[in-house]
């Protein structure tokens, strides 16, 4: 190997070195100081859809802080309505969607142990009894001592200071990013250099369409695969299908993963009270709704924001899963969408800029 190519492959060896030691300081950072990243970041997305509706409001010779507290009073109380009602009902039922699953598993593993009868699913049973633990956790205090009591009082006083806080966090923020989120990141843009600040706003901008553009779109189809998979279990007469839609709507919000789970937890519920027969059904219907919407109605919404390879989007949340849970699968495939976006807009305009003349 020559030694120019040595050189680069020693700049590459550094340089990834570097990224991954930058990547674990963030994340030691976020993890640290999440009580003030999170609501940052959630509140993005509801921000996307509402802004628009702000400035609708604006355009209509409303005051502009006035738009922002009508926006952000009306979608609070549209999700509060929500949160009274679904999420009521969704809650009610999930231990018996867990005993439902469990009873779907165990089925299935006697169905297939005929043929192979030392067969089991991996994990899985654990699993289900951890979700039986979280279920059933509180239930049993009795046996606690007085300082055992004392701790969990105060444990769970914190946790509830820190969500409340969480929360009016997330408000205020959603708040300033509807009244002046422009005007913040142009603030923002104006700490740098003069020279990199209209590339550093400019891909602001970018990462803005590519964040909203993801997030309209894939409620877009979450909405389309709960509905008609929601149909198809009424038809069929599968039980629990107001919890079964919702978790396939949320299931929707996580590209592929969640259309897997969520899809393999109706089949099982089918299955656990119907049989084989009813089984083969719903997972025909999800099987096919989820065709329609990888092959026609993803493509179609999201392929100008989002152009990403199936394993590329799988391998982005199972990562943001692994090192910051819910919130790293929810966030992952829209930050890789960014950062793709962004080192094409910078590739694009590194190559459109002239070569330097040489002063000779």
């Amino acid at each position: 190997m020559s030694a120019p190519a040595v050189r680069r492959a020693g700049r590459l060896a550094w340089a990834v070195i570097g990224i991954l030691a930058l990547a674990v300081v963030a994340g030691f950072v976020f993890q640290k100081l999440a009580l003030l990243f999170v609501p940052l970041i959630l509140a993005l997305f509801p921000a996307t859809l509402l802004v628009p509706v702000a400035r609708t409001l604006e355009g209509r010779r409303l005051p502009r802080t006035l738009a922002a507290i009508v926006t952000l009073v009306g979608s609070l109380l549209l999700l509060s309505l929500f949160a009274g009602t679904a999420v009521t009902l969704v809650v009610s039922e999930v231990p018996a969607l867990v005993e439902s699953a469990g009873e779907g598993v165990a089925g299935v593993e006697e169905l297939v142990q005929r043929a192979f009868p030392d067969f089991r699913i991996p994990g899985i049973d654990g699993l289900l009894e951890m979700l039986r633990d979280r279920l059933d956790e509180g239930s049993d205090e009795e046996g606690n001592t007085a300082g055992g009591l004392t701790s969990g009082v105060v444990s769970a006083t914190l946790g509830a200071v820190e969500v409340i806080a969480g929360i009016l966090l997330f408000v205020v923020t959603l708040f300033f990013y509807l009244r002046s989120g422009r005007e913040l990141a142009t603030g923002t843009v104006n700490f740098l250099v003069p020279g990199a600040r209209d590339l550093v706003l400019q891909l602001a901008e970018e990462a803005w369409e590519t964040l909203g553009g993801y997030f309209r779109g894939q409620l877009l189809i979450a909405l389309f695969d709960a509905v008609l998979i929601g149909i198809g279990l009424l038809v069929l007469g599968v039980p629990m299908v107001i919890p079964l839609v919702a978790l396939t709507f949320l299931g929707g919000l996580f590209p592929i993963v969640g259309a897997v789970v969520t899809g393999a937890l109706a089949v099982l519920v089918a299955f656990a009270h119907g049989g084989i027969g009813l089984g083969l059904g719903v997972a025909a219907i999800v099987l096919l709704v989820q065709q329609v919407e990888s092959n026609v109605l993803a493509p179609m919404i999201l392929s100008r924001v989002v152009d990403l390879q199936p394993l590329v989007v799988i391998l982005a949340v199972t990562l943001g899963g692994i090192t910051l849970g819910v919130l790293g699968a929810f966030v992952a495939v829209p930050a890789a969408a960014i950062v793709k976006q962004v080192v094409t807009s910078l590739r694009s305009s590194s190559e459109e800029q002239p070569p330097a003349r040489s002063a000779m």
